[in-house]
């Protein structure tokens, strides 16, 4: 208290934030001069900036009539750099170094700590600034007159002689073409250091023009270090709280926050993961365990935790394997992050991890080779993603970590169906991308079943009579709806029963479509087939007479498991125009995925029923004339298009797909001929582009339509 009253308020001064000039202000260090001397007074010849890298070189005047000057130096330095000749390229065209360069470097990349001030009138004045930039002399000169005299020892070597030159005049030249650049090579490339020199060197140069301390230019500006306000009340970014005060003037150190652990091993403890929410603590929990039974997962969250939440909680961050959790391939690599063996994008290596997930449901062991030939990945990377799930075994490959819980299996029936429908659609995507041989049936894992070989002759009995009864089942199934045909013929002798139309490709393909009509989609998991029909209802359902042989559901368009598909069928095409029947029956069994169990939709869709959904909804089947060699399968050689949506680009879209029912793939020039030949010439390059990117994909320089490209 005693050095405060020895110590008291002289003057109290108002200071404002002056914003005009905030994003525009710069501070330039010049070196040390003597006191006596100014770099005002100094002549600046010329003042350039690149804004984005804040980069800044000037070019000043040197006396050359000062005493100190040595002339003979400054004579020779310009002969080293411009040699004998003088013209407009010449570095010094007075044949003397008359000037000197001075390029910048930023000395802090933080620079809200830092305002220029202004005091004026018992005002203080602050301007935020934008950049400090250190100038520094350039010796680049000194790189030039290196440059010219290796020219001079290379023509000195090389001659002048004329033979020299014809000789050079008809020399062979080699021609080569650049191969397509990788993915990979590209992100090295990109990340390279030349790559980043190159680009800095391309922005281009903004000059500038250099105002002295005492023109009026300065002047002007200068005014704009003031506040601009009337009166200090509306300057609300001074106007702070005690604490508000304190805080800014000591922050809350960021190292700490910086340095929280993610992994709950280790570092982080269980009552500290206890305060987060659910959602994090099984995010952070799967992330660094990676693979866990459920079981083993509800004792670490404790008793308190509602089982369902955590079943909710745990399908959105991990993918069940054998009755175990695995966490997400995109959760432990995030977007826009790369592989640190092989700089691989994260899209191809969640792409690779997934094939590895999907491998561990068909069987127990997984060998390394047979995932780095598919996936195409390094070595490092494959054994990361297996390390993740699985343990080596000398002589034997790769065995899943966990045995197989057959108990949550039983317990969660709901769960597992939805999970399979998950790893059906991922299936077919692995299958398009690297060209797998599709199965029909996936494998119980080996923990489960007994291995292949090795069956008794009960075994082989029991297995017969199973089939026996399914297709028993089916027969009757087909031997009742025949009779039901036969008994409204009856009744109605006068109404003819519509028949299913015939392809136009043959009679092999009518049977492949009886067949399709009469089986529905897969929508149930694997095991359990004893009580289930394969297309996902219960024989009893099935027996009690329930239609789910893809007629018309009880009720017709109006019921609500129709009027459910026909919603799926609207939203899909709305979003992406072209879809084969694989790829819709793929984003069908997503869908089915995210809805909860005993929606309508679980009462079983065939693929006729999909299909007339889909023609009931506007969209029209494109004949695409597949190339005899084509490995597409039957479902994907089937594309159905959007016809009408209402909008401005039917016409462009149908015109389009006329194109491709003659065509299996077509260059742009001919749909760009063919649509301003339908639509009219004041059709624009937008609108080309437009129609092609909603209906079709590039590859090779040709056009395909979408899901028809064969790699």
């Amino acid at each position: 208290m005693a050095n405060e009253e020895d110590d008291p308020v002289v003057q109290e001064i108002d200071v404002y934030l002056a914003k005009s000039l905030a994003e525009k202000l710069y501070l330039f260090q010049y070196p040390v001069r003597p006191a006596s001397m100014t770099y005002d007074d100094i002549p600046h010849l010329s003042a350039k900036i690149k804004p984005k890298q804040q980069k800044v070189e000037l070019e000043l005047a040197i006396d050359t009539l000062n005493p100190n000057y040595c002339r003979s130096k400054g004579e020779q330095i310009a002969l080293n750099v411009d040699g004998t000749c003088t013209d407009e390229t010449s570095t010094y065209s007075s044949k003397l170094m008359d000037k000197q360069t001075f390029c910048s470097s930023q000395t802090t990349s933080n620079t809200c700590r830092y305002a220029a001030a202004l005091y004026r009138k018992g005002e203080l004045h602050l301007t935020p600034l934008h950049g400090i930039l250190q100038l520094r002399p350039s010796f680049s000169y000194l790189d030039k007159a290196d440059a010219k005299h290796r020219e001079r020892e290379a023509a000195n070597e090389a001659g002048d002689s004329s033979q020299d030159e014809a000789e050079e005049d008809v020399k062979q030249i080699t021609v080569r073409f650049s191969r397509p650049e990788s993915e990979q090579a590209r992100q090295r490339r990109v990340q390279s250091y030349e790559f980043l020199q190159k680009k800095h060197a391309e922005e281009p140069w903004v000059h500038l023009h250099y105002h002295g301390l005492k023109d009026s230019r300065s002047e002007y500006e200068r005014q704009y270090l003031l506040c601009q306000g009337p009166s200090p009340v509306e300057n609300t970014e001074l106007v702070k709280s005690p604490s508000e005060y304190l805080m800014m003037l000591v922050p809350p150190s960021q190292e700490e926050e910086k340095d929280k652990p993610v992994a709950p091993s280790n570092v982080l403890s269980m009552a500290q993961l206890r305060t987060l929410p659910l959602a994090d603590q099984i995010k952070i929990l799967m992330k660094n365990v990676k693979v866990m039974p459920f079981a083993n997962l509800m004792s670490l969250l404790g008793p308190s935790v509602d089982p369902v939440a955590v079943l909710r909680g745990i399908q959105k961050v991990a993918m069940l394997v054998q009755g175990n959790w695995v966490v997400k391939s995109d959760i432990l690599y995030p977007r826009d992050s790369s592989s640190p063996h092989s700089g691989v994008p994260a899209e191809v290596l969640c792409r690779g991890r997934d094939f590895v997930m999907w491998k561990f449901t068909q069987s127990r062991w997984v060998v390394r080779k047979e995932v780095a030939t598919v996936t195409k990945l390094c070595t490092e990377d494959v054994k990361d993603f297996l390390e993740h799930m699985a343990v080596v075994r000398i002589n034997k490959g790769w065995e899943f970590l966990l045995p197989y819980d057959e108990e949550f299996i039983k317990k969660h029936p709901d769960v597992v169906q939805r999970q399979h429908m998950l790893w059906t659609g991922i299936q077919a995507k692995l299958e398009k991308v690297y060209n797998l041989v599709k199965e029909t049936m996936p494998k119980k894992p080996d923990g489960q079943s007994v291995a292949a070989g090795l069956l008794s002759g009960d075994q082989r009995v029991q297995a017969a009579k199973t089939k026996a009864q399914q297709n028993h089942a089916l027969l009757e199934r087909d031997l009742q709806r025949r009779k039901e045909q036969v008994q409204a013929a009856a009744v109605l002798p006068g109404v003819r029963i519509k028949e299913e139309p015939m392809s136009e490709e043959g009679e092999e393909e009518e049977e492949q479509e009886v067949e399709e009509e009469e089986e529905a989609m897969d929508t149930s998991p694997s095991g359990g087939l004893s009580t289930r029909l394969p297309n996902g209802l219960p024989a009893g359902r099935a027996a009690a007479g329930e239609n789910f042989n893809g007629h018309p559901p009880p009720g017709g368009a109006s019921s609500p498991v129709a009027r459910e598909l026909r919603a799926f069928v609207e939203a899909t095409f709305q979003r992406q125009f072209v879809v084969t029947l694989s790829e819709l029956k793929r984003l069908f069994n997503m869908h089915l995925a995210s809805l909860p169990p005993g929606h309508t939709l679980f009462s079983g869709i065939s693929d006729r029923m999909l299909q007339d959904t889909v023609l009931a909804a506007g969209c029209k089947q494109i004949l695409v004339p597949f190339p005899p060699q084509s490995a597409a399968s039957p479902d994907e050689q089937k594309v159905f298009a959007l016809w009408e949506s209402g909008d401005m680009s039917d016409q462009h879209r149908q015109v389009l797909l006329e194109i491709f029912s003659k065509n299996y793939r077509v260059r742009r020039n001919m749909i760009q001929s063919r649509l301003t030949q339908e639509c009219g010439e004041d059709l624009s390059k937008q609108e080309v582009d437009k129609v092609l990117k909603d209906c079709c994909v590039s590859y090779g320089g040709m056009w395909y339509l979408k899901g028809t490209v064969q790699s």
